[in-house]
């Protein structure tokens, strides 16, 4: 950082109005880009899937708790995991305070892992969160929708371990399980909307795409190193109580 180019008030403020417009580009581009997730077709989910949660047993629709709309983090928890995902534990810790105004636009917010109840119920009060965490161990609902792989699968088809991204093997051993069990669970959302008492599929993403939901990045992207991760891709990323 002590080799950057220096300059006057007036230059700067030049190249900062040169970065605006493309600011400004960028902005309209995100615009269109939401306007075009609102328009993609839905498909509906006819498969009566049941949820372990506080309380009880919990339909598909039943997890909308009285809202039209539910967002639906996929933490990466998995059936092995000792400990939840670090970077995924990362995203809950800035999630955990928006639930108010989520719930005044009329959107649910929850996360669903395929680890049993009381283990997510256990690191839930361990981070001290109090955003909603159902279990979808004894559903398909995971797999249905892409958030979850089958281990056996991914173990017969995996590379070796030394070509995977560092990340893999380092979440792997902090989450206290090995390799394949750790990426056999995806970093996912899905959208959903209850309309009529049916239940319908609006929206999904996985890997990059659930970044917008990492409220630290573009803060860092905005200070003057940036990420700065190099090759070290997240592995940075300790639970809240670990740094």
């Amino acid at each position: 950082m002590t080799d950057h180019k220096v300059v006057g008030r007036e230059e700067w403020q030049a190249a900062r109005d040169g970065l605006i417009a493309r600011e400004k580009d960028h902005t309209r581009m995100a615009d269109e880009l939401a306007r075009r997730r609102r328009e993609l077709p839905w498909v509906e989910m006819d498969t009566d899937y049941r949820f372990d949660a506080d309380g009880g047993t919990r339909t598909l629709a039943e997890l909308f708790d009285g809202r039209s709309q539910l967002l639906v983090y996929h933490f990466m928890f998995g059936p092995t995991y000792d400990a939840g995902c670090p970077t995924c534990s990362s995203m809950v810790d800035g999630l955990d305070g928006l639930l108010p105004h989520l719930h005044a636009r009329d959107v649910t917010l929850l996360l669903i892992s395929t680890a049993p109840l009381e283990r997510l119920q256990g690191y839930k009060q361990r981070m001290g969160w109090r955003i909603p965490w159902v279990s979808s161990a004894n559903t398909d609902f995971s797999f249905d929708v892409g958030a979850s792989l089958h281990v056996e699968q991914v173990r017969d088809n995996m590379p070796p371990e030394s070509e995977l991204p560092p990340i893999a093997g380092h979440n792997a051993a902090a989450s206290g399980t090995d390799v394949p069990a750790y990426i056999a669970e995806l970093p996912a959302m899905s959208a959903y909307t209850l309309q009529d008492g049916a239940v319908y599929q609006t929206y999904g993403t996985t890997f990059r795409g659930v970044e917008f939901l990492m409220g630290y990045y573009p803060i860092l992207d905005r200070a003057p190193k940036g990420r700065d991760e190099g090759a070290a891709f997240q592995t940075w990323i300790r639970r809240h109580d670990e740094y």
